[in-house]
């Protein structure tokens, strides 16, 4: 394993254990999942605020997974560390013998550990080679991207992933640069991409090759498929009661994240019916207005939480939630049928839709610590 490597605050550590104190603070035995493990920092103090809660730590990456079971180890009798993706969360909770879980906890993004670890090629303002996989053990590296993919294909890359507006000049330069070599070193890459994008667009928005790095990352992870399959699974695998915490650090994780939360707080039945209908009502419900920035403090402590953004929900009764709604409606006829009597009790039904939302975040910073 070696010594640990790179520098490691959890990003809105507070603000986190806030949110998922009420999930599990209930009962005999709760279990929290943290999908993101990493090096442990979020899952500690989980652990050590709620002494009946069970951990269940997921992280692709075995190095990350070994720092954090040395960290965790006082708290060997309660918690499972497995070797996987988040998409796969279904089937470890199936292996694990849980139906349910209580709490749940995205931190999304490279950690401090792959930014800080020169040989893992993460980081363009450090010469590695070209890796930059989360997971050592399997999936194709960034060096056979910039090498192997085609032209159109490497645009689309940088554009979408990395939102890119440069990408096709990159792209050429990547392509023209590799005719004549392969490129093997991201320090090479970063000075491709500078020299590829116009002078006046370096001069803002930090460090040329930032965008393109992130793409090349969440093309070789395959981070957006895994969040896009992982989100909806880990609503279903929560009990009533229990809370989901996502933090991102991009717009991209973050309109996942958004669209996934909004799927599940919204009604699904005609808007015009005075109550709900069974089966159409939400059965979450947010537990912010959009998405939370983090305060100047903690940005002052710990630099790289500056791009964080958090989103959070809780898992709630569709039949609770629906009396609800139809006794708040009858209790709303009554009170028009007294102030304007003899017209009857109709009206307009009350507004079933979610919070207003924001959805604009900014492109990534560096690596933070989960």
């Amino acid at each position: 394993m070696g010594e640990l490597r790179g520098t490691h605050v959890p990003v809105l550590l507070e603000r986190c254990l806030e949110l998922l104190a009420p999930a599990l603070d209930r009962g005999d035995r709760t279990v929290y999942v943290d999908a993101t493990l990493g090096l442990g920092g979020h899952a500690e103090a989980v652990l050590e605020a709620h002494p009946r809660t069970v951990l269940v730590g997921l992280d692709r990456d075995t190095e990350a997974l070994a720092h954090a079971r040395v960290r965790l180890a006082r708290f060997a009798d309660r918690i499972h560390l497995e070797h996987a993706v988040y998409d796969e969360l279904p089937d470890v909770l199936d292996r694990l013998g849980y139906p349910g879980v209580d709490g749940i906890l995205f931190d999304l993004g490279v950690s401090s550990l792959q930014l800080d670890a020169p040989d893992r090629g993460f980081a363009y303002a450090q010469d590695a080679p070209l890796d930059m996989r989360m997971d050592q053990t399997r999936g194709v590296t960034a060096e056979e991207v910039v090498n192997t993919y085609s032209h159109p294909e490497l645009a689309r890359v940088l554009r979408v992933y990395g939102e890119e507006r440069f990408a096709g000049r990159i792209a050429s330069a990547i392509v023209r640069e590799r005719e004549r070599a392969r490129i093997t070193s991201s320090a090479r890459l970063a000075e491709l991409v500078r020299e590829a994008i116009p002078a006046p667009a370096r001069r803002t928005g930090g460090h040329p090759a930032k965008r393109t790095f992130q793409a090349l990352r969440i093309e070789v992870n395959r981070e957006l498929a895994a969040l896009e399959t992982a989100l909806p699974a880990a609503l279903d695998a929560l009990n009533v009661g229990g809370r989901m915490v996502v933090l991102s650090y991009h717009s991209l994780e973050d309109r996942l994240t958004k669209a996934a939360l909004a799927d599940r707080v919204r009604s699904t039945g005609p808007i015009d019916l005075p109550v709900e209908l069974p089966g159409t009502g939400p059965t979450f419900r947010l537990l912010s207005r959009g998405a939370e920035l983090p305060g100047e403090l903690e940005v002052a402590a710990n630099p790289r939480a500056a791009s964080v953004r958090l989103r959070a929900a809780e898992r709630i009764d569709p039949d609770a939630e629906r009396q609800r709604r139809t006794d708040r409606e009858r209790s709303r006829r009554r009170v028009r049928a007294m102030h304007q009597p003899g017209t009857g009790s109709g009206g307009p039904v009350g507004d079933r839709r979610p919070p207003e939302d924001d959805s604009g975040t900014d492109v990534e910073g560096e690596g933070h610590e989960r």
